[in-house]
C-alpha cells in the first residue's frame, strides 16, 4: 500500500513539474477528432518529406498523346492537359504547400510577438503607435492585402510567403500585446523589476515563454489559412508560377477542364481541403486542451 501511495505521489509530482503543456498534452490524446487532425497532418508532412521518392513519374514530364487521361492503375489521380502525371504533381505539391504554411507562420509570429510584446510591456505612445498600425492593416480584407504586397513585390512563391507572413503579423501581435497587459502586471514581474532586472530579459525569459501557449493554438490554426491564402494567390497567379506544382496553380491551370476532364480540379482541391482541415482540427484540440476556459 505504501508502494503504491509513494507511487502516486511521484506520478503527481512528475506532472506538476512538466506544468501546463502535460496536462494539456494528456487532454489532448483524449480527443479523437484532434488525433484525427494530427494523423492527417502527419500524413502530408511525410508526403512532403518523401515525395520525390513516392512520386512514380516526374513532376514535369509531359506526353501530349496521353494527356487528359482519366484516373487508372497507370495514373491514380489521371494526367493533366500536358500529359504530366497529377498524382506526382500533388505528392510534390504537399512541399510546397506546407513549406509556404509553416515559414509564413514563423515569420508573422516573430515580427507579430516582437510588436506584441513591446508594444504591451511598454504601453503608452509605443503602443498606440503599434496598435493603430495593427487596426490599419486588419481593416483590410487579408486575402487584398496579400494580392497588394505581392503585387508591389512581384509575382513568385517567395513573395506570395512574405505577403501571407505580412497579413498575419497583426493577429499575433494582438494576441501577444493581451497576454503581456495581463502578465506585466503579475507579482513576480514586479518581483523582477525590483531587484533590477533589466527590461530584455524581463521579456524574453519571463513574459515571453508565458504568453506562448495561446500562439502554439493561434500558430495552428494560421498555418490552415495561410495555405488556403497561398492555393488563392497560385489560383490567380500571383503565387506559384508555372510549371512548379502548387495545388492552387494546378486548380487554375485546370478550370476550364471542369467538365470533360473534372480529375485535374478534384484531386488537388482534396489535398488543399484535407491538408486544412487536418491543421483545423488539431489546431482545436490544442484550443481544448490549452485553454482553461475551454475545460470543465
Amino acid at each position: 500500500m505504501s508502494e503504491a501511495t509513494r507511487t502516486n505521489t511521484e506520478k503527481v509530482q512528475q506532472d506538476r513539474a512538466a506544468g501546463p503543456w502535460m496536462e494539456g498534452w494528456r487532454s489532448f490524446k483524449k480527443s479523437k477528432v484532434a488525433l484525427l487532425g494530427t494523423g492527417i497532418v502527419i500524413f502530408f508532412i511525410i508526403l512532403a518529406i518523401f515525395g520525390p521518392k513516392l512520386a512514380p513519374q516526374g513532376i514535369n514530364e509531359q506526353n501530349l498523346s496521353m494527356r487528359l487521361l482519366a484516373p487508372s492503375v497507370d495514373h491514380w489521380f489521371g494526367t493533366d492537359d500536358f500529359g504530366r502525371d497529377i498524382f506526382s504533381r500533388v505528392v510534390h505539391g504537399a512541399r510546397i504547400s506546407l513549406w509556404v504554411g509553416f515559414f509564413s507562420v514563423i515569420l508573422s509570429v516573430i515580427v507579430g510577438s516582437i510588436l506584441g510584446i513591446v508594444a504591451g510591456y511598454y504601453g503608452k505612445w509605443v503602443d498606440t503607435i503599434i496598435s493603430r498600425i495593427f487596426d490599419i492593416m486588419l481593416a483590410f480584407p487579408s486575402i487584398l492585402l496579400a494580392i497588394a504586397v505581392v503585387a508591389v513585390l512581384g509575382p513568385s512563391l517567395q513573395n506570395a510567403l512574405i505577403a501571407i507572413a505580412i497579413i498575419n503579423v497583426p493577429n499575433f501581435g494582438r494576441l501577444i500585446r493581451s497576454k503581456v497587459l495581463s502578465i506585466k502586471e503579475e507579482e513576480y514581474i514586479t518581483a523582477a523589476k525590483a531587484i533590477g532586472m533589466k527590461d530584455m530579459r524581463i521579456l524574453f525569459s519571463h513574459i515571453l515563454p508565458n504568453s506562448m501557449t495561446p500562439v502554439v493554438v493561434q500558430g495552428t490554426l494560421a498555418i490552415a489559412t495561410a495555405i488556403i491564402e497561398a492555393a488563392a494567390l497560385g489560383f490567380l497567379g500571383l503565387g506559384a508560377q508555372a510549371p512548379a506544382p502548387e495545388w492552387g496553380k494546378m486548380l487554375a491551370d485546370a478550370r476550364i477542364y471542369l467538365l470533360n476532364a473534372p480529375w485535374t480540379m478534384i484531386f488537388p482541391g482534396l489535398a488543399i481541403m484535407l491538408t486544412v482541415l487536418g491543421f483545423n482540427l488539431m489546431g482545436d484540440g490544442l484550443r481544448d486542451a490549452l485553454d482553461p476556459k475551454m475545460k470543465n
